[in-house]
């Protein structure tokens, strides 16, 4: 680090989104003292124990791994103050950060935010980015304070939302910035080259937790909202819509330009016709070129490319479509 001496890191992170951020952490030369992160847990049907990314990642490189239940704990405190970290970053860690912890650095506890704060505070701010249709998004880098993602903002980097990008595509290059971000910024933050900046809280929004019933397609929402919900639960925990009674879930789907006046959509430059009148209902299947052309409560039409029935893998809608007898007409509805 120019005129400075490597630092002595405590690393906080627990899923693959965090890597990134420890690795560039590695690659800089910096002497990571204990990397901490949530204890294994049991993963998928078999139940097998299964190692955090981080912890996977910090074995690689032969650092030492903390698990700890609880921050919370005399022991977990001393044993943390025993490893005397000149700065402690922090990345999807999962866990608050006790008051004491944050006052141990001498160059404090630094964060590494999924967004441009004060928007999306909390758990899950690349969904909401997408499940709001935002056309941009970010990494922030934060000297931590006692409240939830509100402490002072040390550099903001900039990135737009692609087109079409998935929750999931867009976590891995975030997850990329922030290895980037994370190294030039703390060596100007303890060069003393930045002065963080408050946060301004009347501008903040908060994410929720998100939840299974989130993906519950309600029909009579506009197409776009229809789609940036789809995009935005990818991959998990995934949106879904009912047939026959049966679950299916939705993986892709886009915003067609439709002529509801001529009764005609524009799938990649064709004209197709669709079977739609003064009675079609949302949720209604109007369209089988190209995948299931479906109609959404402000007249426009999104069309399906991938679905998965009920306890079966993920397939095309087109081969759906072929495999299941499905006519325009039908309306996807609710579960009973």
């Amino acid at each position: 680090m120019s005129n400075h001496n490597p630092l002595r890191v405590v690393f906080m992170g627990t899923p693959d989104f965090s890597v990134p951020t420890l690795e560039a952490l590695i690659q800089a030369g910096h002497t990571i003292v204990g990397v901490y992160c949530q204890p294994d847990k049991q993963k998928g049907r078999g139940k097998q124990v299964q190692m955090p990314p981080v912890k996977v990642a910090a074995l690689e490189h032969n650092l030492p791994v903390y698990q700890p239940v609880t921050l919370r704990d005399e022991q977990v405190q001393a044993e943390l103050e025993a490893l005397k970290p000149d700065v402690v970053v922090v990345i999807a860690y999962g866990k608050i950060l006790p008051p004491w912890l944050i006052r141990l650095p001498q160059y404090g506890c630094i964060n590494v935010h999924a967004s441009i704060l004060p928007n999306y505070r909390g758990a899950a701010p690349i969904h909401y980015a997408i499940l709001n249709g935002d056309t941009k998004t970010g990494v922030t880098i934060m000297h931590m304070d006692d409240g939830l993602d509100t402490g002072d903002i040390i550099d903001i980097v900039e990135t737009d939302i692609l087109p079409g990008e998935t929750t999931g595509q867009l976590f891995e290059r975030i997850a990329v910035l922030g290895g980037e971000t994370i190294v030039p910024v703390l060596t100007r933050w303890v060069n003393g080259e930045i002065v963080a900046t408050p946060q301004d809280d009347t501008m903040a929004t908060h994410t929720a937790k998100i939840t299974k019933e989130m993906g519950h397609i309600d029909w009579s929402k506009p197409a776009n909202e229809i789609s940036n919900l789809i995009r935005g639960l990818n991959p998990a925990p995934g949106c879904y819509t009912y047939l026959d009674g049966k679950r299916l879930k939705i993986w892709s789907g886009e915003v067609v330009p439709s002529d509801t006046t001529h009764c005609l959509i524009d799938i990649r430059g064709k004209h197709v016709p669709i079977a739609i009148s003064a009675t079609t209902v949302p949720g209604t299947i109007v369209s089988k070129i190209d995948g299931l052309g479906v109609f959404c409560g402000d007249g426009n039409i999104i069309l399906l490319t991938e679905v998965q029935p009920e306890n079966k893998k993920r397939i095309s809608a087109t081969d759906f479509i072929n495999g299941h007898q499905i006519k325009e007409g039908i309306v996807f509805g609710d579960s009973n």
